[in-house]
């Protein structure tokens, strides 16, 4: 492309600034012994930016270099730079009232700046790329996002999306933007992000989060470009929230609203569980502001900075999987295109490593062990073949670091009942459930994404399976039949697309969701359920052990409506092409697609790859094998997260029970055995190690053989075979020889004292939490368990009889 007469001259006047010209509206001058620690600050973002000097040799190093070459082409091809040009590029016009467009254009243009600035790229230092650039920041300065420009839609574009884009730019190009200009740069990202602490369009709402975060990185290389030390200590005491005394500051725990929860949980927008979508926001801007700052006038010394690194193993962590973020910590997030589970993993991966560079010894040890974990397992979308320059040198340097011991896949059990959400680990399967409450939203919608998301957090089951990685980033979200998702009993009437002003989600009506776990291994966990539109009533729990889920449904009642309602047992994505056998009773059933069958009093079932089924009570199961055919478009209209509408086809499994158009007090049963043989699956069905106690609206109730348990979980006071209670809870007992472990929680939150009995007499107490008593020793033991207050989090006693 030849060099426009504008180009020419923006290049001329760079260099006139570059030489010490100045205007009034020039960047504030640094202080005295400052100039050379602002330019410190430059040059580290801008290597986070561009890696730095990297190995051409190294073949990842080159294909990392093509991925940068080729997306610049791809927007230098298509960018006007004509001296008439109303807009750098034609498809996105700067003649929309929103700043959708603009932010686009800023995007853009730091694909260009980042190819611009990255030692090794093909534009690197190219002086046309450069004038374009420079050109183009000032036409969107002048056409759109300026400090004369109103906020209209969506507020993000104006206030984190176009300032943080452009302080970046501006990073990478230092001494190259005319001084006039950079000035009014500087300006409107000051008008748009004065501080990090409030809205700028509704002064009175606090900033919190990942939105301030994500100012807070604003502020701060805004005031690196303008060598303004003020601002970098107003971006520093930002993230501290040094204005409230540290009410919405990052590094604190919260009892309610947004943040990181002692139990592990985190939430955004009031009451999403967020962590892997707005929380790897948080990560990835405090990972990179941390190194930013660090050694430095400005850098962050808040005491309670663990909140954060302690929030890597107890909230990030456990909903990591071999690389990928569960899908039930997105949010709407799940929705967007380019943005899978894996994708969402992999800038976790790349925000604990940069944590580890700064974090004292024993942190930065674990961090690194647990990246180098994530990165050898993920063979779904193997984390070096996509990874950026940047991320190529802190991965192939923790993989190449024989000192450093992967994590293996953790086997845990733990519950977040400030988020709903629960997590059962094993080193070949993990299993999750997206619940929701009068706390916490159904699934979060709005802006145009997440448009079927309806039932994702009425009791949806994630299965994730070593052997198979790539279940929900596998076209998953636009194909699935969204209203037959795994684990939920549902109303199969019509929806419409789901709407909402803003980013917001329909709040549950039911209290009583959650549970209790014992040792981190075993957990019971229970949902009160109440239909979208108050129709339909259920009570479901999940009991889940060391190679199985067992699954109870009960009390399902529906009136007036014709459709049938269903409890959905799985709905496998087997791919493209998957024809993976199933077994119902050990006989072969048909391959052939559009295969439907109905088996009264089957026992159990099994599907190559997955693992087996087996059922109990009297329901009739039925199967389907079906192609479904769908696009990112159908599920995500966003103005700029929009998925493209071409078609997608994947084959699904599906197992279900139908409970008729107006089913009474209708109920299930079934085990989940992932990874089990057909003949694990058979021997568990013959001679169950599980006996349900009951399965009714006020108790469901298992009694394990192998290990000796019982779990129950207690709508209200009632008896379960010799397990008692005289309230609402989850109760978990388990006996090894004389020794008695109980673990009680109050899910519904109604309770001050439930009091268990329990099946047996005890002879003493022997280690307990201040909140567990014992009434009375036998014939039938009593606990009461203050359990006022405690938000359905779980208190342990252990006994001796």
């Amino acid at each position: 492309m030849e060099m426009t007469r504008r180009q020419a001259l923006v290049l001329g006047a760079a260099a006139v600034g570059a030489a010490g010209g100045a205007s009034a509206l020039a960047p504030r001058a640094a202080r005295a012994g400052d100039a050379d620690e602002f330019e410190t600050l430059r040059r580290r973002w801008a290597t986070l930016l561009t890696g730095g000097t990297a190995d051409p040799a190294d073949p990842d190093v080159v294909r990392a270099l093509s991925d940068v070459d080729d997306a610049a082409e791809s927007v230098w091809q298509a960018m006007d730079t004509g001296a008439d040009a109303a807009t750098p590029w034609p498809d996105l016009p700067l003649t929309a009232t929103d700043g959708v467009n603009a932010n686009a254009c800023l995007n853009r243009l730091l694909t260009l700046a980042v190819a611009w600035a990255t030692e090794g790229a093909a534009k690197h230092g190219d002086g046309a790329v450069l004038a374009a650039i420079v050109g183009a920041l000032d036409l969107v300065y002048c056409k759109r996002y300026n400090e004369n420009a109103r906020e209209l839609g969506n507020w993000w574009n104006w206030e984190i999306g176009c300032p943080k884009t452009l302080a970046q730019i501006l990073v990478l190009l230092p001494g190259q933007v005319p001084a006039d200009q950079l000035a009014n740069h500087l300006r409107v990202i000051g008008h748009f992000v004065p501080n990090a602490d409030r809205r700028t369009n509704y002064p009175s709402l606090a900033e919190t989060g990942a939105n301030r975060m994500d100012k807070a990185v604003i502020v701060a290389l805004s005031g690196i470009v303008g060598r303004d030390p003020d601002r970098i200590a107003l971006a520093r005491d930002g993230v501290s929230d040094v204005r409230d005394s540290g009410r919405y500051g990052i590094f604190q725990y919260v009892t309610r609203g947004d943040g990181f929860y002692r139990d592990g949980s985190f939430i955004q927008h009031d009451s999403i569980p967020y962590v892997g979508s707005y929380g790897a926001v948080l990560l990835d801007d405090i990972s990179r502001l941390l190194l930013l700052l660090a050694g430095s006038s400005w850098a962050i010394t808040d005491p309670n900075q663990n909140v954060v690194l302690d929030a890597v193993s107890a909230s990030y962590a456990p909903f990591l999987t071999s690389g990928a973020m569960m899908d039930c910590v997105r949010g709407r997030a799940v929705s967007r295109q380019h943005s899978s589970d894996h994708d969402a993993g992999h800038g976790i991966v790349d925000s604990v490593l940069l944590l580890a560079q700064g974090a004292p010894a024993s942190y930065a040890a674990s961090f690194r062990a647990l990246a180098k974990g994530w990165l050898r397992r993920d063979t779904a979308r193997p984390y070096l073949a996509t990874a950026t320059l940047p991320q190529l040198v802190a991965a192939k340097a923790v993989l190449a670091d024989g000192g450093v011991t992967a994590t293996p896949e953790p086997e845990y059990h733990r519950q977040f009942p400030h988020q709903d959400r629960i997590v059962h680990r094993r080193r070949d399967w993990s299993f999750t459930l997206g619940l929701s409450s009068d706390r916490i939203f159904r699934y979060e919608c709005g802006n145009g994404e997440n448009l079927h998301g309806w039932y994702t957090g009425d009791g949806m089951t994630y299965l994730y399976l070593a052997d198979d990685l790539a279940q929900f980033s596998d076209g998953f979200w636009p194909t699935v039949d969204p209203y037959r998702l795994p684990g939920v009993t549902v109303g199969t009437e019509p929806r419409a697309d789901a709407v909402s002003h803003g980013t917001s989600g329909p709040i549950a009506f039911d209290a009583w969701v959650g549970g209790t776990s014992l040792a981190d291994r075993y957990g019971a966990v229970g949902m009160a359920f109440t239909s979208y539109d108050r129709t339909i009533t259920a009570r479901k729990s999940w009991f889940l052990l060391d190679d199985a889920v067992v699954a109870l449904g009960a009390g399902i009642a529906r009136s007036g409506d014709e459709h049938p309602v269903l409890s959905v047992v799985e709905n496998r994505n087997l791919h493209a092409g998957g024809t993976n056998r199933l077994l119902v009773d050990g006989h072969r059933q048909p391959d052939d697609l559009g295969w439907q069958g109905r088996f009264g009093g089957a026992r159990w079932a099994h599907l190559d790859g997955v693992g087996g089924y087996v059922f109990g009570g009297d329901a009739t199961l039925h199967a389907e094998r079906a192609e479904r055919t769908g696009s990112w478009h159908d599920i995500n209209t966003g103005s700029d997260t929009a998925g493209n509408g071409d078609e997608l086809t994947r084959r699904y499994l599906t197992l279900w029970f139908d409970h008729g158009t107006t089913p009474s007090d209708a109920g299930y049963q079934y085990v989940l055995l992932p990874t089990a043989s057909a003949a694990a699956t058979a021997r568990w069905a013959a001679d169950p190690p599980v006996r349900v106690l009951a399965n009714t609206a006020a108790v469901q109730a298992i009694q394990v053989s192998r290990p000796r348990l019982t779990m129950a979980t207690f709508q209200a006071a009632g008896q379960a075979g010799r397990l008692a209670t005289d309230g609402p809870a989850a109760v978990l007992v388990a006996a090894d020889g004389a020794r008695i472990t109980v673990a009680v929680s109050d899910p519904s939150r109604t309770a001050e004292t439930v009091r268990v009995t329990l099946p047996f007499p005890v002879r003493r107490l022997t280690d307990a939490d201040d909140t567990v008593r014992l009434v009375s020793a036998g014939p039938r033991a009593v606990l009461a368990v203050a359990v006022g207050g405690s938000s359905g989090a779980t208190h342990t006693a252990a006994l001796l009889r």
